[in-house]
């Protein structure tokens, strides 16, 4: 089972297939705003919609720490458009 990890200190989510690292998700914090630009999934791990659970992870975090999201990585962007529910922000 693939583990998603919010690794807020490294700004990034994490997906982990026990020890051996499936994906992330970064942001950096500009202006008080998560601006998340990059996106990956191992191939061996595609499919499975671990790149959707990654910034499904950082969306909720953010909203409950009430941080606005700017997605500059094209995945996170297309993901945001079909999760209105999230504050988001374009730039």
């Amino acid at each position: 089972m693939i583990d998603i990890r919010l690794e807020e200190n490294r700004n990034r989510a994490a997906a982990y297939d026990g020890e051996k690292e499936a994906g992330e998700c970064t942001y950096q914090v500009r202006d008080g705003k998560w601006v998340i630009d990059h996106t990956f999934t191992d191939p061996a791990y595609g499919g499975q919609g671990i790149a959707g659970k990654m910034v499904q992870c950082i969306a909720e975090a953010a909203q409950e720490k009430n941080v606005i999201i700017v997605p500059v990585c094209s995945y996170a962007a297309h993901w945001f458009s079909k999760h209105p529910e999230y504050r988001t922000e374009q730039i």
